[in-house]
């Protein structure tokens, strides 16, 4: 079998295995890894990550992608560099065994390929993104995906002290975590406040942080946008706050803890998602009548339930089609059917995801509109969109969440929206967004200075 430029004995499966962790048993090209993996040594430690991480397999790879702000990639080509490996060795075996059908030894290889692929796909994200924190030509990435070419810009990023990275690793995380705030938003007796210290997840093996460090307090009747890039937390930090998902908080409604006290505050939360989950076959009248029995206490009996039904009709403008199927509705008419369900328990706490999704302005503005009304009414609503500038008018406040150099989703903003168009320095919604949002993403890549610079207004 050749590989890597040699004939290797394949008398045994040990010595396949043997060949892939050595990358090649000829004795020149086992040099070469060598000075590649002390030149890796040092571009870890300019980064400010441990030099042994280049002595093991995978992990070397992996941390490279954190010295290069790719850390998901890194995940993802370290699942598919080890898939490679055992693709390889399983290729091997049975390609050495005259016992097992060709068809397996040439399944083998097609799965050898396509993961291949996959994983020459994200090693050249992780390279390209080493490029950027060094400042160095694209062109490289070509080097560092060859063996043994990666020898080269291994050896010269690594011992010339011209190839400096534009920042450390443990450096941006010290920085976050100064910048953390130690403070606590006031606790309102009427309103929402939010103190959420961390939400996260384990992901391969350590714990990933999605967010970090959000502080506000929202007072009823106000009707609050939350912006953000892809990514940046905003479906995560609404489970938080209606305790879905529940993260190291203390969310209080109206001076009652979300989560201690959870079987009494369901009611008092309204979350509508993008995507609804009516029966198309229902009448309007039947679905809500169905969504009463589901969102209102148990001790409202029916003739009770059918009266806030026809409440809820009337304010949405369903009481005209309430006889009308579900799938026969237009689209407005099925997202104000959709909120309707939400609305029917009266919460203090609104909260859309998306509501103007598939609208046309005229339908979006309208619905906004009916929900400036609700907020009007002493109810705090939160809502995301994607297209904020069409009704910008009609909210109190903004959030703005911003994903740092850490990939973990922080606070950029909350407050008026005026006081964020200066604080931004941009007039448009939608240009705030494109500033914080990652340059990979069409963004400008300032998350880290707002979020920074908002820290810092946060601690006086």
């Amino acid at each position: 079998m050749n590989y890597a430029g040699s004939v290797v004995p394949m008398d045994n499966p040990l010595s396949i295995v043997l060949m892939v962790l050595l990358d090649s048993s000829n004795p020149w090209l086992a040099v070469l890894k060598a000075l590649y993996i002390a030149g890796v040594w040092k571009v870890l430690e300019k980064s400010g990550v441990k030099g042994w991480n280049a002595l093991i397999p995978w992990v070397r790879e992996y941390k490279l992608a954190c010295c290069a702000n790719r850390e998901p990639e890194g995940r993802i080509y370290c699942l598919t560099d080890f898939g490679v490996t055992v693709f390889s060795v399983l290729a091997g075996v049975t390609g050495m065994s005259s016992g097992i059908n060709g068809n397996t030894s040439n399944l083998m290889m097609v799965l050898l390929t396509v993961v291949m692929l996959v994983e020459i796909i994200y090693a050249a994200r992780i390279f390209s993104g080493l490029c950027e924190i060094y400042g160095r030509k694209k062109l490289w990435v070509l080097l560092w995906l060859v063996a043994p070419y990666e020898t080269i810009p291994a050896l010269i990023w690594g011992f010339n002290k011209e190839y400096q990275p534009s920042w450390k690793v443990e450096d941006i995380k010290a920085e976050m975590a100064r910048l953390a705030t130690s403070g606590r938003a006031a606790v309102m007796d009427e309103g929402l406040t939010v103190n959420l210290k961390e939400r996260s997840a384990w992901e391969f093996l350590h714990k990933k942080v999605l967010l970090r460090d959000i502080h506000m307090s929202i007072p009823q009747g106000h009707m609050v946008l939350l912006l953000g890039g892809s990514g940046a937390g905003k479906t995560t930090f609404v489970n938080a706050i209606n305790g879905y998902e529940q993260a190291k908080a203390e969310i209080l409604l109206n001076g009652t803890n979300m989560y201690t006290q959870y079987d009494k505050m369901k009611y008092d939360v309204g979350f509508v998602p993008q995507s609804d989950m009516m029966r198309g076959k229902d009448t309007v009248l039947a679905t809500l009548l169905d969504a009463a029995k589901l969102r209102l206490p148990k001790d409202v009996d029916a003739r009770q339930r059918r009266a806030r039904v026809e409440e809820v009709m009337e304010i949405f403008g369903l009481t005209p089609v309430q006889d009308h199927l579900v799938e026969k509705l237009s689209g407005g008419q099925r997202k104000r059917l959709s909120i309707s369900m939400e609305f029917i328990s009266n919460p203090s706490l609104f909260i859309l995801d998306e509501p103007d999704s598939g609208l046309d302005g005229v339908m979006a503005r309208e619905l906004f509109v009916q929900l400036r009304k609700i907020a009007d009414s002493g109810k705090i609503v939160i809502a995301i969109t994607h297209t904020p500038d069409r009704v910008i008018d009609l909210f109190d406040d903004v959030i703005i969440l911003a994903k740092d150099s850490a990939r973990t989703g922080r606070l950029a903003w909350y407050g008026s929206v005026e006081g964020a168009r200066q604080f931004f320095g941009r007039e448009r919604m939608e240009e705030i967004v494109k500033a914080v949002n990652r340059k990979e993403e069409g963004g400008e890549g300032l998350a880290d200075e707002f979020v920074m610079r908002y820290a810092e207004v946060q601690h006086g």
